[in-house]
Order: C-alpha cells, then structure tokens, then sequence
C-alpha cells in the first residue's frame, strides 16, 4: 500500500509545505519572510499574517509540484511544536481544517523530532541506534535515536542555542538580520586562531553558551583587548568600530571555531560514552559551512559514519515534517480531530 502525506511547517518565519509518497520527497515548497529583515529579528505578529497570506499557495505549489491531486493524500501531517505559538495555529489550524474537510487524518510533528528525521530523507540513511547533534537558534540538543519514533535527549544547551550565539554575536558586530550565514561567509577568509574565546565547562553532556556571548561581547566592547569587563578596556565607539571592520574575517572566523568545537567536543564525548559510530547533525546550524567541514574531520578522525542533511532540509522546512508524518503514519500515531483537540505531538 502506497502512503502519501502533506505536510505543512509553520514554526517561525518560514511557511512551508511538502508532499512525501512512501518515504520519498516528492516537493518541499518554502516562502520566506522577508519583512523581519528591518527589525532585526522575527517579529511574531508579522511571522502569524504572513503565514496566512502564504499557506494556501504554498500548498497549492506543493501539491502542484508533486503532481497529485488532494483527495489522493492519507494523511496531513504539520508542526505542533515548538515555535512561535501564533505561526503555530496558523498552521495547525489550516492542517486541522484540510484533513476535515477531506476526512483524512492528522499527524501532529514534533519540530525538534523531525529535524533529526531529516537524516532519513535522502541515501545513504543512518542505521539505528544513531545519535544527532541538534543545532539551531533555539535549540542545542544531542539524541539518541532508536527508531523514527523512540528518541532520547541526552545533552542540551542550560541557557542559550548555539544559533543564538551566532546571531547575537553577529548583531553585536553590525552585521544584519540574520547574521549566522553572514559570520559563515566572513570566516571563510579568516583565522580561526588569532582570537581566543573560552569554553564553558560544563559537566556531562550539556552545552552553555550564555558565557561565551558575554566574552564576545566584552572582547568586541574592548576593541580586543580583553575578553573581561573592566573600565580601563573599555573602548570608544570609533574605536570599535575601526577594530571590527580591520578585523572582521579573523574574529568571525575565531567566534565560529570557537562555537563548533564546543559542539563537537560534546558530541565526542557522547559517542565514547554511548559506543554508538553513526552520526549525524540537524538542525538550521547544520547548513554553516565551518560546521559541515569540522563535522566531516572529526568524523573521519574517529572512524564514525558521518550523515548531513541536504541543505534544503538543514533550515525550517516541510520535507522533514512530511518524513517525521510518514513514520508516524506507520504506527498508526494520529492526532484527534476533535474540536477541542489540543494535538499534542510526541517525541
């Protein structure tokens, strides 16, 4: 028996819908929103009324693209959590409505659970048990997969996302919103060694990085001399401005090494102790280059089966929502479509 799912993404600030046939990614149509550019950051009653404007073409578009029609669907599959609660109804609501309408049923995704199925997208697929080290702007998480639908969370962030220690750092050097992908092609032509910025130390398998955005901070505050706050660092605002820009490659090649080594000094540790050698990454985090690459060497340097997800599928996206649907789909792991039905997903 053939399984088609829709799948529908509406966690933040991208609307996004994909059609899955048996496993396979058939379309995974995204509009991006633009407007939050001038803010600095998503601004969430914007990201909701974009949404509404998006979802119905972006599903038309999706459905167009894989070439079926709606009433040949099984199951509608979308976001329940986490994320911004408005861009959530938006399309939980949308998704609760369609499967109505057309008496199919509905799957309710974990947001975090379906970027580590990401992974089984595309060939080759990780074998069980494997872990994934999750990373994105609110998230810093290592799991444990067993199975498509049995995961553990074994290490995460106390504080702060490693995205988040990316954006902020990359709005404290001016760069505009969104300032990750900015700090990853600025690295590319620095030194990930001339400046130095600590490492937390924290026990076990969590991450913190809180800290490391205050030593940034103060480093940059101080034009370099100093990763500590005192008066006598303190530098003017010209005088920042100067070392920044004299200096923009290098600090943002040390901030990005800096952060990945945390991430991956974890995830050694995690594979020593769980003895498990498939390894992935996932997450909106996962598509930084310096990442990727470090990834790959710290892989090969310890005999692991490395797994990265295409980038499509790297950011918020529904491919990974409609693969997470599909496996759920197989246990028979429906939400009720009852009207005071909260659909909570399980993960």
């Amino acid at each position: 028996m053939s399984v088609t799912i829709l799948a529908i993404e509406s966690s933040c600030d991208e609307t996004s819908a994909a059609v899955c046939v048996d496993g396979k990614i058939l379309s995974n149509y995204i509009a991006n929103q633009t407007i939050h550019e001038k803010y600095g950051g998503v601004v969430p009653e914007l990201a909701s009324r974009a949404h509404m404007q998006h979802i119905i073409p972006v599903v038309h578009s999706a459905v167009k693209d894989a070439n079926i029609e709606l009433s040949s669907i099984d199951a509608i599959a979308f976001t329940q959590a986490p994320g911004l609660i408005g861009s959530l109804i938006v399309g939980g609501q949308f998704a609760k409505s369609l499967a109505l309408s057309l008496n199919k049923p509905l799957i309710a995704v974990h947001h975090m659970q379906a970027h580590v199925l990401a992974n089984l997208i595309n060939d080759p697929k990780p074998n069980f048990p494997f872990l994934c080290l999750t990373v994105s702007g609110g998230h810093t998480q290592i799991v444990l997969c067993e199975s498509p639908t049995k995961m553990k969370v074994i290490g995460e962030t106390i504080d702060d996302a490693a995205g988040e220690a990316f954006d902020k750092s990359a709005k404290i050097l001016g760069l505009p919103y969104p300032g990750g992908p900015l700090i990853d092609k600025y690295a590319k032509e620095g030194d990930p060694t001339r400046f130095k910025f600590p490492e937390p130390k924290i026990e076990g398998l969590n991450f913190s990085f809180s800290g490391l955005k205050t030593s940034i901070l103060y480093f940059l505050q101080n034009a370099g001399k100093s990763n500590l706050y005192k008066e006598e660092f303190l530098a003017s605002e010209k005088e920042k401005a100067e070392f920044i820009k004299n200096n923009m490659a290098d600090i943002c090649a040390s901030i990005q090494n800096r952060i990945v080594t945390i991430l991956l000094n974890k995830l050694k540790k995690a594979a020593i102790e769980t003895g498990i050698t498939d390894i992935c990454i996932a997450g909106g985090v996962s598509a930084n280059s310096g990442l990727r690459m470090a990834f790959e060497k710290t892989g090969k340097e310890n005999n692991w089966n490395t797994f990265i997800p295409a980038f499509q599928y790297c950011t918020d996206n529904a491919g990974m929502i409609a693969i997470t649907g599909y496996y759920k789909f197989l246990e028979n792991k429906f939400a009720e479509l009852s009207v005071n039905s909260s659909a909570r997903a399980e993960w």
